[in-house]
């Protein structure tokens, strides 16, 4: 059963449950709080989950319990009578005890066994069960491994552990003892993830935890060790996380879905496991699509012009023109009743969809489905070709191309064409692609990327901009072809940020990939390319970080390039001024397994873009 704790979501208790449902769990925890702030009895809550088609599967949590002093003890057996008449009116027969962090408490195990002993017997006459967990920071007890030893010493069939999979890997306990726990007398299992951060592990939870796949626990070793006990109950989400509080309801309860399918697969054979297709191979980005008016027509034209992209044709039934460098095909859709044209009016001129060469589309759009990927089927004119598609981000389109039509069945079916004028520069395909995000949605499409198209998230780089802190993590395809580096500001006024309050995010950054930067900048030079300048000072430090022969200094400077390197892989980057204030492009030439985004430059190319933005220099 897939279940989901009611504290991992933004908005009001029946919110919450109707996004859960919409989102295709089976079951729910009903965090404590929630019901304290529920303006209606239990009952309606009980009747709401019942309509919805959802079961409530626990009442959580029951805090500060076991080996407590006198008068406490006695208040604790009192509350939770409450607590089991609740659960009635609930539908519920499983309540979460989890370990106690009092100062009151007591160090003292046979008072723990005792009271525990006598918990169950009560939950146990109500035909009830409780599930006692270790947090990470109890007071006495914060060992999953410590509560076993309490359970099986106690043996009583309302009482089992719970295991949480933060509590767990927070403290780098061992996962292999999980294995010994039979699958009968683990009465819930909770699932949550977590960046890698230095800080007390209470402060840890309550403000960073993520859905597996989002963070960096060793997920997959506690799932595997769970295979092999015969667990058969809820797999479950509790997460504590501020920017999930802030995100959009329905939104983040899906995510939740795809990373339980996620975990689902983690461990074939398990009694939870459940069979998604493999992702495809993936070969690089072959098309990118911009929606634009008439009005920038003539000067984007120009731009890519000046890029040494040529426009090589025309579609046959409408508004749109193909141009080609390398591999790489730009798409210019001037259409005024189309998809483009819908995304031109929420977003202005931008890129409104990338196309994705892949080896099995068919295969590809199963993995989607079953992960709940958002299919895209637009309006097919007679004798055009049909190329299934996917939403992306601010919802563009992700076409999925086999490599039979990315070679040119896609633009000879669709579009009449014609021998180019003028030169290449030497671009030969997309580097990267860089989009800006609400900053609440990263985590969202970063699972999006790992789950349904199987890309690799990597680490989190901070950068500075002349008026705040951006944060980037790039998600890659397998095989390194397709990168896309994700970008999140909490400031308005950075570049991220007034890309998002003015054009609502989508693609900021197109970098294309070259095999001579300096032949590739001399040709878009003498073409008339528009080029970022970058300070002296810049190449002054770079002389001081790096050995480099005064040559290439001034071959550097000369040109504007920036470098970076780490080990023996180097990387030169050099941009463009921005289209309208809206997206520029980045020319890039990787040596020696340069696999990064040259992050050491983004304060100082920042820098750069706010001069020229104030001086007005743009296209």
């Amino acid at each position: 059963m897939r279940a989901i704790a009611t504290v991992c979501l933004s908005g009001e208790l029946p919110d919450k449950l109707e996004a859960i449902a919409r989102a295709g769990y089976e079951g729910v925890e009903i965090f404590e709080n929630d019901l304290l702030g529920y303006a209606g009895p239990p009952e309606e809550v009980r009747r709401l989950a019942e309509r919805l088609g959802l079961k409530i599967i626990a009442l959580q949590p029951f805090r500060d319990f076991e080996a407590m002093p006198e008068p406490q003890r006695t208040r604790n057996f009192e509350r939770a009578e409450r607590k089991f008449a609740l659960m009635k009116t609930l539908g519920t027969d499983f309540m979460l005890v989890c370990s106690n962090t009092s100062p009151l408490s007591l160090d003292d195990r046979s008072r723990v066994v005792e009271d525990f002993r006598e918990l169950a017997r009560r939950a146990h006459a109500h035909g009830l069960r409780i599930g006692f967990e270790a947090l990470a920071w109890g007071r006495h007890i914060n060992d999953y491994r410590e509560v076993w030893s309490i359970v099986e010493e106690i043996d009583h069939p309302a009482l089992g552990i719970v295991l949480d999979s933060f509590h767990l890997l927070a403290l780098g306990l061992p996962t292999e003892p999980i294995q010994r726990i039979p699958g009968d007398k683990i009465f819930l299992v909770q699932l949550a993830d977590a960046p890698l951060l230095d800080m007390d592990v209470l402060s840890w939870s309550r403000h960073y935890r993520n859905f597996p796949g989002q963070g960096r626990l060793p997920i997959e070793s506690f799932m595997k060790a769970l295979g092999k006990t015969g667990y058969q109950g809820p797999l479950s989400h509790e997460i504590f996380n501020d920017a999930f509080r802030a995100a959009p309801t329905q939104a983040t309860a899906l995510d939740g879905i795809r990373s339980l399918i996620l975990v689902e697969n983690m461990v074939p054979n398990a009694e939870f496991f459940t069979p998604i297709p493999q992702a495809p191979r993936y070969d690089g980005i072959h098309f990118i699509e911009f929606t634009l008016d008439e009005d920038s027509e003539k000067s984007f034209s120009a731009m890519i012009e000046a890029l040494g992209f040529r426009k090589v044709g025309r579609h046959r039934s409408k508004n749109v023109d193909l141009w080609r460098q390398g591999e790489l095909h730009l798409v210019l859709n001037f259409e005024t009743d189309s998809f483009a044209h819908t995304y031109r009016l929420l977003n202005g001129p931008s890129v409104c969809a990338v196309g994705f060469r892949v080896s099995d589309p068919e295969l590809a759009m199963a993995r989607a489905r079953a992960f709940r990927a958002p299919v895209y089927h637009g309006p097919i004119g007679e004798g055009e070709g049909d190329i299934p598609a996917l939403r992306g981000v601010e919802g563009s389109l992700i076409y999925l191309v086999d490599p039979e039509t990315a070679k040119e069945k896609q633009w000879r079916q669709d579009f009449q064409l014609f021998e180019p004028e003028g030169e290449e520069a030497g671009i030969r395909a997309v580097d990267h692609l860089t989009y800006v995000l609400q900053p609440t949605q990263r985590l969202s499409w970063q699972l999006y990327y790992r789950t349904v198209f199987d890309f690799v998230a990597g680490s989190e780089h901070e950068y500075a901009d002349p008026r705040g802190l951006v944060l980037s993590q790039a998600v890659t395809s397998q095989d390194g072809t397709i990168r896309l580096p994700l970008n999140v500001s909490p400031a308005r006024e950075t570049l991220p940020g007034r890309f998002l309050e003015q054009h609502q995010g989508g693609i900021q950054q197109i970098a294309l990939e070259c095999a001579d930067i300096f032949a590739t900048v001399d040709r878009l030079r003498s073409a008339g390319a528009r080029l970022l300048e970058i300070p002296d000072n810049y190449y002054d430090d770079l002389a001081a970080r790096f050995e480099l022969s005064d040559e290439l200094l001034e071959a550097l400077q000369s040109r504007h390039i920036l470098y970076d390197r780490i080990d023996d892989g180097e990387f030169f980057q050099v941009y463009t001024l921005a289209f309208q204030d809206r997206f520029y492009f980045e020319i890039v030439e990787r040596r020696g397994g340069y696999r990064q985004f040259g992050a050491a430059n983004a304060s100082i190319r920042i820098t750069a873009q706010a001069h020229a933005r104030a001086r007005q220099l743009r296209y």
